[in-house]
């Protein structure tokens, strides 16, 4: 659906010409629009992923706003373009504040702006925390899929951090047909463990719910599952020992600072972007600058969807995704659409108001 427009007169031809809008769209209406399809949104973010693999997308490096007084908190832009049916560009602006938590507020929000394929404007904002919590659990349900095909299906999963991107990424994985015997939860704290654990109970189905178990240490939760999510907010990492790892479980390293290069180096490696992921300070690139080469990487995840690599099934596998902006993007204009198609857009009136190029 293209972004809504009003008829104006243009005065050197008399002709009508369409004035841009623009729509704000909240949480709520974010939500709502997302809500209870998350099959549909996995298959979403793989045809992004296999746009971006054939060349389709522009997806330039993230910015990263930091603070001398605030060392833990960041603001980042994500600039992308996405071809296709989407032929969407925009910029997803979120800021990851940890101290937050303390405070009872989330530590992450977001704004995402789309920007009309032919004109440039700006055509919508949307609350996006949501949005970005669900373009990440799909691609972390993607990637277990595609990586666990050519091996027993996973029924221990274990979730290292039991934030919001935990919960999301639980709701992927049941929501795209994984069902798990048992569910390990490990967290710093107890109280996120907790609520993590009051979640589940309340998503399993009646007769049917998994074992919870909170573990003592990470290498308990890690050596009793063989799907392994690191969803936390560390960054540096904190995960040295690669013997945890012996069993061959498949890794959502999606919190992507967790794990020491000694452990990505007894690991067949999968990224979603090579040159995003080695930068920044991730396990990949700590990896890079130690060994001085890429060699420890198998490849993409578009790499395996396309078949032009296997994944392993003799050492773990670990998908350590960046997090691209074209998802933010085509999550984003699926929520503007759907919102658009029930007739429940905030339209700005007179947002844009300079429209005449000589007054």
């Amino acid at each position: 659906m293209t972004p809504v427009t009003s008829p104006a007169t243009d005065p050197t031809t008399s002709r009508p010409t369409p004035v841009p809008t623009f729509a704000v769209i909240s949480g709520a209406q974010v939500r709502q629009a997302l809500e209870g399809r998350e099959k549909q949104l996995t298959e979403l973010v793989e045809a992004t992923y296999r746009l971006h693999g054939s060349g389709s997308t522009v997806n330039p490096p993230s910015y990263f706003l930091r603070f001398t007084d605030r060392p833990t908190a960041r603001i980042i832009a994500l600039p992308a373009s996405v071809g296709g049916s989407a032929g969407v560009d925009g910029l997803k602006w979120i800021s990851s504040f940890p101290a937050n938590v303390g405070a009872g507020l989330p530590r992450a929000s977001a704004v995402l702006v789309l920007n009309d394929h032919d004109t440039g404007y700006p055509f919508a904002c949307l609350e996006s925390s949501i949005i970005s919590a669900t373009r990440t659990a799909a691609s972390a349900a993607l990637a277990a899929d595609w990586l666990t095909r050519n091996r027993p299906r996973p029924t221990r999963v274990g979730f290292f951090g039991t934030g919001l991107i935990a919960r999301y990424i639980h709701t992927f994985l049941t929501g795209t047909g994984f069902s798990f015997d048992s569910v390990g939860v490990y967290d710093v704290s107890a109280d996120s463990s907790a609520g993590f654990c009051g979640y589940l109970r309340q998503t399993g189905a009646p007769g049917h719910a998994p074992e919870v178990t909170v573990h003592e240490s990470a290498e308990d939760l890690i050596r009793s599952s063989d799907l392994v999510v690191f969803a936390t907010i560390a960054g540096e990492p904190h995960v040295t020992d690669p013997a945890w790892f012996t069993h061959h479980p498949v890794v959502l390293h999606v919190s992507l600072r967790d794990l020491a290069p000694q452990v990505l180096l007894s690991a067949a490696n999968f990224v979603d972007d090579v040159e995003h992921c080695l930068k920044a300070g991730t396990s990949p690139h700590l990896t890079e600058q130690l060994t001085g080469g890429r060699d420890f990487l198998h490849g993409t995840l578009d790499d395996v969807m396309t078949g032009r690599v296997d994944p392993p099934t003799d050492r773990p596998v670990i998908f350590s995704p960046f997090g691209l902006g074209i998802l933010d993007l085509a999550v984003g204009k699926y929520v503007y659409d759907e919102v658009a198609r029930a007739g429940n857009l905030h339209v700005i009136d007179d947002f844009f108001h300079e429209l005449r190029r000589y007054g």
